[in-house]
């Protein structure tokens, strides 16, 4: 909270504070759309939207990131909504809280190092995908395709948008575009007396009615407390928290590239563990970070908490205020609105270097990219990271190799290079020849390190073969780390480790086993 006020800065906040109106004004056909994915009223959306975009701009961890309801979290808990209730998912959503507070408080928001940067690519491009196509059912009405005059007069409301979000920046930054975009068609279409779709049209259309409402009173859950409902939510809590942990650190890491800046994964991962808690005690549908909501605030200048907090305090007044007012404006302004989110957010840079990247890195953009769209987030990122990580493992694996030296003695010195580990160790046995070596060999791991127990479980085999011969292997240039990985396996191995002064490395003489 403190930190709320020590960010505040009366140029930015304002920015921030038109930034908030739009995106609030972006979030009620969304947050519309999620309830139908949910199969919960949209008032129970909203109110998540507009809970959880306050709560997590005050205490989470990232400025200029939003909070509110999502889809993939709506298709999550569809199936608990269907099968036991609307309480449970409140509940769900209180469990999902106390689960990404755990996640902060134990720090996993650090393992977001280790997404290959062709995830990240490909996620984005995704996500950019995902939004262009959820537009697409404005240009329906009753499941075809709109054709002749209504067409044209979406086409056109949703190109002057665009126009104005493109070029309104040219001329001055101080009110947001896309927010002007918003003004500027809602204008036209009152103007001309346009026949079209708008906010409230839709949500009648849809039979949600209005999305009038009051402010949300306090409702704990009215839900057994007992262990089976704790079986029964658990699994859609942990999944909840944990999509919604991935999606939230990705679209950080995304924000910090854009505004050179850096947020605080962990302390996001608490801030919207308890603003999801508060939305489940307060009869509202839980939610996370929104990536197409937080490019729109970017794009419009917002770089605070202000703009965060704005956003779902606005939204809440629109619910509970200005519901008729909000309800006349055009679809065509926020679908122009959200295709320039999608243009700014889809990674075009990625299409130029696809043949210039490793083959492995292009296949994996292309199918995270693919498997959000067709999937869910956290399959997408999973698929990536498994082949990725792969990828590397067979690449390292085929880089062990040996330099042989002779000494005066005869014996045989392998200068080893390349790490030891369950990747390479074919390739470990293929390069030595028992047979051929001299009585007494020394393999020298100064280039090497032993990784892993298939490492040690190929040097004792190794050693074995070169005993059945009457031969004794020594390994030498084991590092401190290397060294103790095989004492720890002593029960297990039979290989004698000396100091090689020759290659100046010293390792104490041990015989393990």
């Amino acid at each position: 909270m403190t930190r709320f006020f020590k960010d505040f800065n009366f140029p930015q906040a304002r920015i921030d504070v038109l930034a908030g109106i739009t995106i609030a004004l972006a979030l009620v056909p969304e947050a519309v759309a999620f309830s139908f994915i949910a199969g919960v009223d949209p008032i129970i959306s909203l109110y998540g939207a507009a809970i959880i975009g306050i709560v997590a701009s005050v205490l989470g961890g990232r400025p200029g990131m939003i909070c509110g309801v999502t889809g993939p979290l709506s298709l999550v808990v569809v199936a608990l909504v269907a099968q036991y209730g609307i309480e449970y998912m409140f509940a769900a959503g209180i469990l999902m809280g106390v689960i990404q507070i755990l996640f902060g408080v134990f720090k996993l928001g650090k393992f977001i190092r280790l997404l290959p940067h062709p995830v990240m690519l490909g996620f984005v491009n995704g996500v950019a995908i995902i939004i262009f196509l959820s537009q697409l059912g404005q240009f329906k009405i009753d499941g075809d395709w709109l054709v002749g005059a209504p067409l044209w007069a979406l086409l056109g409301l949703v190109a002057v948008a665009m126009v104005v979000i493109h070029f309104f920046p040219k001329l001055t930054k101080a009110v947001p575009s896309s927010l002007v975009a918003i003004g500027v068609v809602t204008a036209i279409t009152l103007g001309f007396g346009l026949d079209v779709a708008t906010v409230g049209s839709y949500l009648r259309d849809a039979g949600a009615g209005s999305i009038s409402g009051s402010f949300p009173s306090f409702s704990f859950p009215t839900v057994p407390l007992n262990f089976e409902t704790l079986a029964i939510i658990f699994p859609y809590a942990f999944v909840l928290a944990a999509i919604n942990t991935i999606n939230t650190l990705i679209n950080m890491t995304l924000i910090d590239e854009i505004t050179d800046t850096r947020g605080r994964g962990n302390k996001e991962c608490i801030g919207q563990g308890l603003a999801n808690m508060i939305a489940g005690c307060f009869g509202a549908q839980s939610g996370g970070s929104m990536i197409g909501q937080s490019m729109i605030n970017i794009s419009s200048g917002g770089r605070g908490r202000i703009s965060g907090f704005v956003g779902g305090a606005f939204l809440m007044i629109v619910i509970v205020f200005f519901a008729s007012y909000i309800e006349m404006i055009p679809i065509a302004a926020l679908v122009g609105v959200m295709f320039m989110v999608v243009v700014g957010t889809f990674s075009w840079s990625s299409l130029r270097i696809l043949h210039k990247i490793p083959r492995s890195d292009a296949f994996v953009l292309i199918l995270v990219s693919a498997a959000t769209v067709f999937t869910n987030l956290a399959i997408a990122v999973g698929f990536g990271i498994v082949i990725s990580a792969l990828v590397f493992a067979w690449e390292k694996g085929k880089k062990i190799n040996k330099k042989t030296v002779v000494d005066k003695k005869g014996f045989n010195h392998h200068q080893l290079t390349g790490p030891l580990f369950f990747a390479s160790i074919k390739n470990f046995e293929r390069i030595f020849d028992p047979a051929k070596d001299s009585e007494e060999v020394f393999i020298d791991f100064s280039g090497s390190r032993v990784a892993d127990h298939s490492a040690i479980r190929a040097i004792n085999t190794l050693a074995a073969r070169y005993r059945k011969l009457g031969k004794v292997l020594h390994l030498t240039g084991l590092n401190e780390e290397c060294r103790l990985l095989l004492h720890r396996a002593d029960k297990f191995i039979d290989i004698s480790v000396v100091e090689n002064k020759n290659y100046h490395l010293h390792v104490a003489t041990d015989q393990l086993g």
